[in-house]
């Protein structure tokens, strides 16, 4: 079913329009957060409801606060960060990357069962969890692998067997043939 064309103008039904906010509303952040992780941007969205609310998005690390800040020098004719803020900005990436460097580590060598005397209870229900969907997944992953190799293994088996019942049949004709 087709959608006609939405008319864009005010909506007079208080609760169409306060529907209608919140969806578009999620529809914006939403797109905004992918276009933030599709182009690598610093995105931030900042919206007023009618009754003046605000709502606010901001992918960056360092929060709303540093974009507008980011936005202020550039709309003031700074276009480029001066060295020092650069510097700044580059220090904090490269700690935040090292961080996650950090924790991918420790989340590596909890799976392979090292690191683990500073977990509570949920936190090692929750790797045992995180390790049985791992080893079910890789138990599925083995079983197609297996169950494919067999199906080509059959195929040439009945490929072998064909190819000796035909020789056999041809044989057998070429003797019958010789015998009259």
């Amino acid at each position: 079913m087709v959608r006609g064309k939405t008319v864009i103008e005010k909506i007079e039904n208080t609760t169409s329009r306060q529907v209608t906010f919140s969806k578009r509303k999620g529809g914006l952040f939403k797109k905004a957060r992918e276009l933030g992780v599709l182009c690598d941007a610093q995105v931030g969205v900042l919206l007023f409801s009618n009754t003046g609310r605000l709502y606010d998005y901001s992918n960056s690390n360092t929060g709303m606060k540093s974009l507008l800040e980011r936005y202020q020098q550039v709309k003031e004719g700074q276009q480029f960060m001066s060295a020092s803020a650069e510097a700044k900005f580059w220090q904090a990436e490269g700690e935040r990357l090292r961080q996650q460097l950090h924790n991918l580590q420790e989340n590596n060598r909890q799976l392979l069962g090292q690191h683990l005397s500073g977990l509570g209870l949920e936190d090692l229900s929750g790797l045992e969890k995180q390790l049985e969907t791992s080893l079910h997944n890789i138990r599925l992953a083995k079983d197609q692998l297996m169950i494919d190799e067999i199906e080509e293994f059959n195929k040439k088996v009945n490929l072998r067997f064909h190819h000796c019942n035909t020789t056999t049949s041809i044989s057998q004709r070429v003797d019958r043939f010789i015998s009259k």
